[in-house]
C-alpha cells in the first residue's frame, strides 16, 4: 500500500524568495524604503529612467530625473503600494461590493456576466434613406442599439433649405427636417424592441417628439420604449457651442422633458449628461469628470425649483463619458464617477430611491485622439480606449472608426469598430469577472485623487452660484482652454508622443473615404417643398402659435403630480404631428426666447 502522507494546504503559498519577507510585520513605507535601497538604487545606477518623449524641463523633475505623467499631466509615481492609500483605507468604506453603495465597483452585482454592455454604434450621414440602410447593416452585424448622429443644420435648428444650411446638409450626420424624415430613418426598425440614443441638444425636445410620434405610428407603447436623448445644453455652452437660445430658457426646455418623461416615458432617459464633448474640447480627465457631474447637479437643482421630486426624474438621468488614451486614468475616472454621483444624490439631494443614486453611463472612444496620419493605427487606439471603458464598467459603448479624422466612416470601418467591441466581449476574457482592477494600489489611488479633485471643483462652482453662473463668467471654458493649450504645447515639444504624428512618421497614400456631395441637400429641399404643399399649413400655424403661447408662460409645478400647462412638450408633439419642420418649431421658440451670443473669454 502507498505510504500515507499529510495532505498539503492548497491555499498555502510557499516561496524561496527572501525579499518577500521584508514586509512581514512592518508598515509598507518601511519595506518600500528597504526595497528602494537594496533593489531600486543599484538598478537606477546601471540604467537611469528616461522620460517618454523629448527630455525637456517640463518632463524632468527638480533633480533632473525623468518625470512621468498621465495624458492629463498628472504626475505618476514609480511604484504604488498600500502606503499611497489613506491610513484608514478599508474595503467596505472605499470600495464596497458590486451593486452596492458606493458603487465604485459597478452598479450591477454580476458585472457583465449576466448582460454585456450595449454595443451602440453612433451613425448618421447624408439622407434618412442612406442612414436607415446603415442602421440595418449594423444591427445585422451584431449591434445592440442605435445612436443617431444628426447633421449640423439639424443640430442648430435649421431646415435643409435654410441659407445657413448651405454646404452642411448631411455632411456630419443625417439630415432630419420633419416627421417624414424620422419615419424614413426608422422604417422597418421596431422601436419598442430597439434602444435608440439621439445626440441632439438645443432642438432635443423637437427631435425626441418626432421619435415618439414615429414609435406611436408603429403601435409602440411609450411606456415600453427605451433609449436616450442627449439634451445636455450646458456642455454646449461649455464646449461644443451648438446652442440656440440663452441658458435660462434652454434649461426650462430641459426640465420640460424631465417632467414629461417622468409621466409618459418612464423607461426613456430624458438626458445624457455629456463629458464627451468637454474632453474633445481639450479638458483633462479630471475636468471632464468634475464639469460633467456638476452639470448633473445643475439640472437637478433646476428641476427641483420647478417642484419635481428627484426620485421621480432622477432614475432617468444618464451620463456620457469619453474614453481617451491614458488607460488607467480613464478607468479611475469611471470608478470615481459612480462613487461621486452616489454621494451627491444621497447627501446633497436626499434621494431615497436606489435607482436615483446609480450612475449609468455610455462611453465613446476619443475621436480627438484619432489622427488622420496613418489612420490604420487608430484601430489599436480605439481597442485600448474601449477596453478601458469596459474595465471601468460602462453600460453602453460606441467605438470610433479608424477613418473618422478624414470623413464619415465607411461601412468597412464601421464594421471593424463594432468587431473591436465583440472581440473584447467574447475573446479577451475581461467580462468574466467584476471590476478586475479593483484593489490595485495604482487604480485605487487614482480613483481617490479623481474624487477629491472633483469635489474641489464643486466647491468653486458652488461659490460661483452654480454652473450657469460659472458659464456666464467663462470659468469652465477658460479651464479647458488652458488644459488644451498645455497639452498641445507638450505635443509640439515632443514631450507627449503621438505615433505617426510627431514620431514614427512615414510617407503614405490617401485612403478611400466616404464623400457626401450636394445631391443630398437638393433632395432634402425637394422633399421639404413637397411636404409644405400637401400638409395643412393652417394646422401648422395653429400649432406653432399654441407653442409660442406656452413657451411664453412661466412653468410651475403641476397640480396633483400632473404635467404643468406650460410644459412645451405636448405643444411640440402637436406641431410634429402636423408635420411642422425642425426649423419652423425652433424659429417659433426663437421668437419667444431669442438667441444667445457667448461672452468673449479674456
Amino acid at each position: 500500500m502507498p505510504e500515507n502522507k499529510p495532505k498539503s494546504n492548497p491555499r498555502k503559498t510557499v516561496t524561496e524568495n527572501p525579499a518577500s519577507d521584508i514586509c512581514d510585520g512592518r508598515h509598507p513605507a518601511e519595506s518600500e524604503k528597504e526595497w528602494a535601497e537594496k533593489t531600486l538604487a543599484p538598478t537606477l545606477d546601471k540604467a537611469p529612467e528616461k522620460p517618454i518623449g523629448a527630455a525637456t524641463g517640463t518632463n524632468l523633475d527638480e533633480h533632473g530625473h525623468a518625470r512621468f505623467s498621465t495624458i492629463s499631466n498628472v504626475p505618476i509615481r514609480r511604484l504604488y503600494t498600500q502606503a499611497d492609500l489613506p491610513a484608514d483605507w478599508n474595503y467596505d468604506q472605499y470600495l464596497g461590493y458590486p451593486g452596492q453603495p458606493p458603487y465604485t465597483r459597478g452598479i450591477h452585482a454580476t458585472g457583465y456576466r449576466g448582460k454585456l454592455w450595449t454595443m451602440r454604434m453612433f451613425s448618421g450621414f447624408a439622407s434618412p434613406e442612406e442612414t436607415n440602410k446603415r442602421y440595418k447593416y449594423l444591427l445585422e452585424h451584431g449591434g445592440g442599439g442605435l445612436s443617431v448622429a444628426f447633421d449640423l443644420p439639424t443640430l442648430m435648428g435649421y431646415d435643409s433649405d435654410h441659407p445657413a444650411s448651405e454646404g452642411e446638409v448631411g455632411k456630419c450626420g443625417v439630415a432630419i427636417d420633419s416627421l417624414e424624415d424620422m419615419e424614413i430613418l426608422f422604417d422597418g426598425i421596431n422601436l419598442e424592441q430597439t434602444t435608440t440614443s439621439m445626440t441632439i441638444n438645443s432642438p432635443a425636445s423637437v427631435l425626441w417628439a418626432m421619435y415618439l410620434v414615429v414609435a406611436e405610428e408603429q403601435g409602440a407603447d411609450w411606456k415600453k420604449i427605451s433609449g436616450t436623448v442627449q439634451n445636455d445644453i450646458l456642455k454646449e455652452y461649455i464646449a461644443q457651442k451648438e446652442y440656440i437660445y440663452p441658458p435660462a430658457p434652454s434649461m426650462r426646455l430641459v426640465v420640460d422633458t424631465f417632467e414629461f418623461g417622468s409621466e409618459f416615458t418612464p423607461r426613456f432617459n430624458t438626458i445624457s449628461i455629456s463629458g464627451y464633448h468637454i474632453r474633445e474640447a481639450g479638458s483633462t480627465a479630471l475636468q471632464e469628470l468634475a464639469f460633467t457631474i456638476y452639470d448633473g447637479v445643475e439640472y437637478v437643482e433646476w428641476a427641483r425649483r420647478r417642484g419635481l421630486d428627484v426620485d421621480d426624474f432622477g432614475p432617468r438621468l444618464s451620463f456620457f463619458f469619453n474614453a481617451h488614451n491614458d488607460f488607467f486614468e480613464e478607468i479611475a475616472k469611471y470608478r470615481a464617477a459612480r462613487k461621486i454621483w452616489y454621494r451627491l444624490m444621497k447627501d446633497r439631494f436626499g434621494a431615497k430611491n436606489d435607482r436615483t443614486r446609480l450612475m449609468r453611463f455610455h462611453t465613446q472612444t476619443a475621436g480627438v485622439s484619432l489622427p488622420a496620419q496613418q489612420p490604420m493605427n487608430n484601430i489599436a487606439r480605439v481597442a485600448l480606449q474601449a477596453l478601458a471603458a469596459v474595465l471601468g464598467g460602462t453600460q453602453s459603448l460606441h467605438t470610433d472608426a479608424y477613418d473618422e479624422a478624414l470623413a464619415l466612416p465607411t461601412a468597412e470601418a464601421a464594421r471593424i469598430a463594432l468587431r473591436t467591441q465583440q472581440i473584447i466581449a467574447f475573446e479577451s476574457g475581461v467580462a468574466q469577472t467584476v471590476d478586475p482592477l479593483g484593489g490595485s494600489y495604482f487604480v485605487e489611488k487614482q480613483t481617490l485623487d479623481m474624487e477629491k479633485g472633483a469635489f474641489d471643483y464643486f466647491e468653486k462652482l458652488d461659490q460661483m452660484g452654480g454652473m450657469v453662473k460659472a458659464i456666464e463668467r467663462g470659468y469652465p471654458q477658460k479651464e479647458i482652454a488652458e488644459a488644451s493649450y498645455q497639452y498641445q504645447r507638450a505635443v509640439e515639444a515632443n514631450e507627449k508622443i503621438t505615433v505617426g504624428v510627431n514620431d514614427f512618421v512615414i510617407e503614405e497614400e490617401s485612403p478611400n473615404i466616404l464623400y457626401i456631395d450636394e445631391s443630398v441637400a437638393r433632395a432634402q429641399e425637394r422633399k421639404l417643398k413637397a411636404l409644405r404643399s400637401r400638409r395643412s399649413n393652417e394646422e401648422v400655424a395653429r400649432c406653432l402659435d399654441a407653442l409660442k403661447r406656452a413657451a411664453a408662460k412661466t412653468p410651475t409645478a403641476g397640480s396633483n403630480g400632473n404635467i404643468c400647462d406650460a410644459n412645451t412638450m405636448p405643444y411640440i408633439i402637436d406641431a410634429v404631428r402636423a408635420y411642422a419642420t425642425v426649423g419652423e418649431i425652433c424659429e417659433a421658440l426663437r421668437q419667444v426666447y431669442g438667441t444667445y451670443t457667448e461672452v468673449s473669454i479674456t
